[in-house]
């Protein structure tokens, strides 16, 4: 960027140095300084662009569109010159955790039900981002109500205050994380559709074939004629242009053949779609489309809630727009083997899911440590051999074994199953060798990340454990290693923060 003592000192340059610029083609020289010129215009104009957007999406939108209103935005720009070193909440803390919402809108029924919640966090000193799924149907406790379903919550806030849901949202999973959630942005189906044809659709790679019979067509809820209330969704593996209309239903299907069935596949399926519009925008040169940036400003208006203030706003995507793919992080809370949740009933007969070990303790791990890592040549070294990896507990400290597979994970093991052992008397750790030394690098360092003792091999009385607790499953993985944990796990809260202290 060209400051304005930089051009003093060009100026004062050509005055008094003739015979240096004398020697200089006049037509380079016009060109450098005319690059010159185009960078700090550039600048200028993306700052001018991303207040617009922010201006638009948080003043505009608000019913009392007034010169109070002008007068307030106005006042944070005067902010944002005086202040630039002012800091986002968390960013002292070396992190800041935004809550993204969607909803259905107040064109579809149901439409303040949150269909979508992912806690997106940035850590600015590392240049990474995570984002964190939380299905709709996990339970939390909510005052007033006992233990609802956390898509509920924004419903129930609009209800009792209007425009008040994302703020609620925020509040209730921050109380269930422990952590804090300081911004919300909320978005509708209808905006998100008028956002990527705006943007002229984004490419995205599908890992899986999504092929769906039963996806239901907005507007035929109340159809007599039950056929016509789905349509035929097929979605082929590879990447894919989508338009506004084809990414809703890829991120909304819940209904598909094999892997992408779940809810955990959509959610997965939901973080992609967000990392191709970033992609997108980025890409795009958006400063240069006018026309584009005033029919998605429009859709802001209109579909878009948010606590962002513009400073704040304009922080951020300084912040965020550089963020390289291998420095996202992507979890989704789920019910797999490994996984945080468990399915169960509530009390009038409906599906939902609720925390493995009865509170919210692992899921806490999860999202206080999702930016802790593995070093990186030990991560390779691991990531090489694939290990598939059995946790069982043998203790009694509730949450031992989840915290020490949520560390592990991030030096590559798969975790094939976190279970209790028989006893919960085990007084060391030990490792059961299934590979027979054909993994070792991944036994050195599982090893040395609990201090456990190896052994080569199942034991008899361990092989009729396995027998007896997984007769009758299907589709069971043989681990490479099973690790039992004992007390000299508990040193600490986790096995691994123990060893490397």
């Amino acid at each position: 960027m060209v400051n304005d003592i930089e051009l003093l000192n060009i100026e004062k340059t050509k005055e008094n140095s003739d015979s240096v610029l004398h020697s200089i083609n006049p037509q380079s020289y016009a060109r450098r300084r005319g690059k010159k010129w185009w960078k700090f215009f550039a600048y200028a104009a993306g700052i001018i662009v991303v207040i617009l957007f922010a201006f638009t999406s948080r003043v505009l939108m608000s019913e009392d569109n007034t010169i109070t209103s002008a007068l307030s935005f106005l006042s944070q720009i005067k902010h944002l010159a005086q202040t630039s070193d002012n800091l986002l909440k968390g960013e002292r803390d070396g992190r800041i955790n935004i809550l993204l919402l969607g909803m259905g809108g107040k064109n579809h029924d149901g439409g303040y039900l949150t269909d979508t919640i992912m806690l997106a966090s940035i850590a600015p000193k590392t240049g990474q981002t995570s984002l964190l799924s939380i299905p709709r149907d996990l339970i939390i406790p909510l005052e007033g109500y006992n233990m609802r379903k956390i898509n509920n919550v924004n419903a129930f806030a609009e209800v009792d205050d209007p425009g008040s849901g994302g703020l609620a949202v925020s509040q209730a999973l921050s109380r269930i994380l422990d952590i804090p959630i300081d911004y919300y942005v909320r978005l509708d189906f209808d905006g998100f559709i008028k956002i990527i044809d705006d943007l002229g659709g984004i490419e995205v790679e599908v890992e899986n074939t999504l092929d769906d019979p039963f996806y239901p067509i907005m507007g035929e809820e109340d159809n007599p004629n039950y056929d016509s209330r789905f349509e035929y969704l097929h979605v082929e593996k590879g990447l894919k242009k989508m338009d506004g209309k084809l990414a809703l239903k890829f991120v909304r299907s819940r209904h598909a053949a094999g892997i992408e069935g779940s809810d955990f596949a959509r959610s997965r399926r939901q973080q992609k779609v967000l990392e191709a519009v970033k992609d997108k925008i980025l890409n795009l040169k958006i400063l240069f489309k006018p026309k584009m940036i005033n029919d998605i400003l429009d859709a802001l208006r209109e579909h878009v809630a948010t606590n962002f203030k513009v400073w704040e706003m304009v922080k951020l995507w300084g912040i965020i727009k550089d963020t390289k793919p291998e420095n996202i992080i992507t979890k989704v809370l789920d019910n797999s083997q490994g996984g945080l949740l468990v399915e169960g009933t509530g009390a009038d007969g409906a599906y939902i899911l609720q925390p493995r070990t009865g509170d919210y303790s692992e899921i806490q791990y999860l999202a206080k440590n999702i930016f802790s890592d593995a070093p990186l040549e030990q991560k390779n070294e691991v990531t090489a051999e694939k290990p598939k990896l059995e946790i069982q507990n043998g203790t009694w400290v509730n949450g031992l074994g989840q915290r020490l597979a949520t560390d592990l994970e991030k030096f590559g093991f798969a975790i094939t199953s976190v279970n209790n052992a028989a006893s919960q008397n085990y007084a060391e750790s030990t490792i059961f060798d299934l590979s027979y030394g054909a993994k070792m690098n991944s036994l050195e360092i599982l090893k040395n990340k609990t201090g456990a003792r190896v052994n080569l091999g199942l034991p008899e009385w361990l092989m009729a454990e396995l027998r007896d607790r997984n007769q009758g499953k299907k589709n069971l993985v043989q681990p490479d290693f099973i690790l039992i944990l004992g007390q000299d796990a508990d040193k600490t809260q986790s096995g691994v923060e123990n060893k490397e202290k």
